[in-house]
């Protein structure tokens, strides 16, 4: 299983990378431009708004909220369990962090910018902290202290992981920075690395949250089956995608977020026999609603620390730049849903690689002697 999982994970990344790249030269433009490493991207002009295309990108937003509607509506009522510990020392250190790095981010002239431009790393760790508190609050365990060896490897695949998708990025310049200062590459990448590295963690630590709540718990659809030809159609669907996006970037810029998902679930399938998300035959919509869920709360958050801080991200989105929350056009926010579940997709490849089995249910106890899993009891 490690080495299946391992083979998923670097195909996947490799596929994604450069498919891109041959719709670049498909395109016959010269690719040396997005082979730098670490990527930068600057502000490129985009297409302006156009209602149609909003109204577009709109239905899929609207049956993605449909989706949540309908497995809410079937849950019958359930009694919250009570909390199982107190909120543990480690969880206050979190939130002093996370509090500390966001008056430290939006602090103006009453500190050094240098101090400011690097607080979104100590912010997020205290978050992650905080979280993973309130889920040892309810259940007595958490994953920081329980899945300990799965969630460390977290921060490093995390890292490469969104370096990946910045990589993404200078075909769609979805997204640029500005207020970061480095005297090279590799000081930008350390800077990048950090804050970059808790991207995964946190994702992970809010979905275990989430599962606090009796009625996400309880979410249910009707099964979704599918034939194991389905697995290609989605690797060649999501590498065609990502190929397209360095041909017609600005039409297709969504494709930044459901290229990958495509591309990992097609791969998962063929080399594991199952993805993440084989309980939806099931009727379990759980695997694919919460992670989704969960990214999009973390992304909030990212939003809201984001828009008062000194070093920062902007976002020129072709056909949807308006109506904005924070920095982000309103609609940006539904490519948190993809992304969530691709990043669920990524911690089931290392939960695998690390300790060798699945990670759904989402589990909270460790492996040892063998048992049998025991899930969170929300």
């Amino acid at each position: 299983m490690r080495a299946r999982a391992l083979t998923v994970l670097a195909l996947g990344f490799a596929l994604a990378w450069l498919a891109p790249l041959a719709g670049v030269v498909a395109a016959g433009q010269p690719v040396a431009a997005y082979l730098r490493f670490p990527p930068r991207t600057e502000f490129v002009a985009q297409a302006p708004f156009a209602w149609t295309v909003f109204l577009a990108l709109c239905v899929p937003v609207a049956a993605a909220a449909g989706l949540y509607w309908a497995a809410l509506a079937r849950v019958q009522a359930v009694a919250p369990a009570p909390p199982r510990a107190r909120y543990p020392w480690w969880g206050w250190l979190g939130v002093f962090l996370a509090a500390a790095g966001w008056l430290l981010a939006w602090s103006g002239e009453l500190v050094p910018a240098g101090w400011r431009r690097h607080a979104f790393t100590p912010l997020w760790l205290g978050y992650i902290l905080a979280v993973n508190g309130l889920v040892w609050r309810r259940s007595g365990r958490s994953l920081l202290t329980h899945r300990t060896g799965w969630f460390l490897a977290l921060f490093p695949v995390s890292a490469a992981f969104w370096w990946l998708f910045e990589h993404l990025n200078q075909f769609v310049h979805y997204w640029y920075y500005r207020g970061i200062e480095a005297s090279g590459d590799l000081d930008y990448f350390l800077q990048g690395t950090l804050p970059f590295s808790t991207v995964l963690p946190a994702v992970a630590g809010t979905w275990a949250w989430l599962r606090q709540f009796p009625r996400l718990e309880a979410m249910a659809l009707p099964p979704l089956r599918g034939h194991r030809a389905l697995a290609w159609v989605a690797l060649a669907a999501g590498a065609l995608a990502l190929g397209c996006i360095g041909l017609w970037p600005q039409a297709l810029h969504a494709m930044l977020w459901l290229g990958p998902l495509l591309v990992l679930c097609g791969l998962q399938q063929l080399l594991l026999g199952e993805t993440l998300l084989s309980p939806l035959a099931r009727g379990d919509w759980r695997p694919l609603l919460q992670p989704a869920l969960a990214a999009l709360l973390c992304g909030f958050l990212w939003e809201l620390w984001n828009y008062g801080s000194l070093a920062k991200w902007h976002y020129s989105i072709p056909y949807a730049q308006r109506f904005h929350l924070f920095e982000m056009p309103a609609l940006g926010f539904a490519g948190y849903l993809p992304f969530g579940v691709e990043c669920a997709l990524v911690m089931d490849l290392v939960a695998r690689a690390v300790e060798r089995r699945s990670l759904w249910p989402l589990e909270v106890s460790g492996n040892e002697g063998g048992d049998r899993m025991t899930p969170l009891n929300l």
